[in-house]
């Protein structure tokens, strides 16, 4: 079985479509768990009206308190039951066959593996409007993000995983021990544990209709808007690099035990990177390979640290 974790807070102006276009897919061994966070417009009410309607394939848990997004989906993960797990948001639409597409590969890569590891798929998405009228074909196109890149290394500073595109598996889930307060992420997380306990694969498939909207938490920005915002307000990239080696530290203070030397040690330098001299700095980006993706991204990466 498949379990979809669907974070919801104040989501009603599109959840409707969202849970039509899963009750749709061709994939039919599924159980949607919606995740409310404290939600105050008619979120519950459609949530509990498509319940009633599938009362074996939907069920409804309702956050005692704000839990926050990243939090939502990871607790939510870990309270699912099915053999793989896929994060859905609250406003996307899904293609019919995104379930059985990305579970066809995931599988595939499972077989491939030499024992059952920690396996994250995440998959491509088309770049739609708030009235789905296309944006873009590709959201890494769009984005420039380079998904050959998706080492430890390479997670550490920059996320490729759309979360909502994203299914692993249940030795993954089974990491998911502790609710961390540094994930910048819940995708980015799960991506981090895949790729330090088992393995992150990218199935070149677009899978769904990703709405960008006024009430994103985060979503697609053309390239070129990206780099001018990045120019604009370049001191607060500094404050984002801490925020990922926060996220390291945190990491490595929770799974130290479990990871091996080599792993600890590419975890660790980039975590203490503040720590060091501005020659050890370069000398470990260069040494390791915490690269983003791009000559542009890099190059202010470079005079950043």
């Amino acid at each position: 079985m498949v379990s979809i974790v669907m974070a919801t807070y104040n989501g009603a102006a599109y959840l409707e479509e969202q849970i039509e276009s899963i009750v749709k897919n061709t994939y039919t061994d599924w159980h949607l768990e919606i995740c409310d966070d404290g939600s105050t417009d008619r979120t519950l009410e459609i949530a509990t009206a498509w319940q009633e309607r599938y009362p074996d394939k939907i069920s409804i848990t309702v956050n005692q308190e704000n839990v926050g997004v990243t939090n939502n989906f990871l607790e939510g993960a870990k309270r699912a039951k099915g053999d793989y797990i896929m994060f859905c948001d609250q406003d996307d639409v899904w293609f019919p066959n995104k379930i059985a597409d990305t579970l066809h590969f995931m599988q595939e890569k499972e077989q491939e593996a030499e024992s059952k590891k920690p396996v994250l798929v995440f998959t491509d998405a088309k770049l739609v409007n708030a009235v789905l009228q296309k944006m873009g074909d590709s959201f890494f196109a769009y984005n420039k993000l380079d998904t050959t890149k998706i080492d430890l290394q390479h997670l550490l500073i920059e996320n490729k995983v759309i979360g909502c595109t994203a299914m692993f598996n249940r030795a993954l889930t089974e990491k998911l021990v502790v609710a961390p307060q540094q994930a910048r992420y819940h995708d980015w997380w799960v991506a981090l544990i895949a790729a330090t306990f088992g393995q992150v694969y990218y199935f070149d498939q677009v899978t769904m209709y990703y709405r960008q909207h006024g009430a994103n938490v985060v979503g697609a920005q053309n390239f070129v808007s990206y780099v001018w915002n990045k120019i604009q307000h370049f001191p607060d990239q500094k404050e984002n690099l801490i925020a990922c080696e926060k996220q390291a530290w945190e990491f490595l203070e929770i799974y130290n035990g479990d990871i091996l030397e080599e792993q600890r040690q590419i975890i660790a330098d980039f975590a203490n990177l503040q720590s060091v001299n501005w020659i050890e700095r370069k000398d470990r980006l260069f040494r390791y390979g915490y690269w983003k993706s791009g000559k542009i991204r890099n190059i202010g990466l470079f005079l950043l640290i």
